[in-house]
């Protein structure tokens, strides 16, 4: 399969050639096992790179240099928790991975793909309200869940200092209003470098009002 904006991608994330061949297993993967089962809209297969790869890559400078436990909730085809691992092995090779996924089917994709990428992360199936308490500097989830059911998956896995980080379309304005409701929270809104109309919501300091 062709895959449209390849070169333009890596070239833009500065990648070095072992964080492509990262990328490039993770991509390859993805197209053997998405006939079988649902990971991602298979419309976007073709633009993967651009809708996937690169709409993943971004979140990486959004969060704190200190971090070093990352946790992905819903992590699914691996989008952005494999695709971080995949830029981290080179630039943040003390952050650690953790990918939460209750599909079976889908925690065995991930675990596929994380060995022909040769990067290092754990895998949980677990429903993500049955984690334990955990410190995990950033959570993140994309495409997972309205913004006040993510705070309240996010909320008991934070440390103190900790941020969580949420891609979100176009009416993240409305959602974002709904959780200041329940939710206090100090609120960093970064423009997406792959959708005009999306942001990355930056929140950290999260506690129920």
């Amino acid at each position: 399969m062709k895959h449209h904006g390849r070169e333009a991608v890596l070239q833009r994330l500065e990648a070095s050639p072992e964080t492509a061949a990262r990328l490039d297993a993770l991509v390859a993967t993805l197209a053997r096992w998405a006939p079988r089962i649902n990971l991602v809209a298979r419309s976007t297969l073709e633009t993967v790179w651009t809708r996937h790869v690169e709409d993943s890559a971004q979140l990486l400078d959004l969060v704190p240099t200190t971090a070093r436990r990352w946790v992905d909730l819903g992590a699914g085809a691996g989008f952005p928790g494999l695709v971080i691992a995949a830029i981290a092995a080179e630039r943040a090779p003390d952050l650690t991975l953790t990918l939460v996924e209750s599909d079976s089917r889908k925690a065995a994709f991930l675990g596929a793909a994380a060995r022909q990428m040769g990067v290092d992360v754990t895998i949980r199936i677990s429903r993500i309200e049955a984690l334990t308490s955990d410190a995990f500097d950033v959570v993140s989830a994309r495409a997972l869940a309205p913004l006040p059911k993510l705070l309240e998956y996010a909320a008991p896995l934070l440390a103190p200092n900790g941020v969580a980080v949420f891609p979100k379309g176009e009416g993240w304005k409305g959602e974002l209003t709904e959780a200041s409701e329940r939710w206090h929270m100090a609120t960093d809104v970064r423009p997406s470098v792959t959708h005009r109309d999306a942001v990355i919501l930056v929140l950290s300091e999260i506690a129920r009002e």
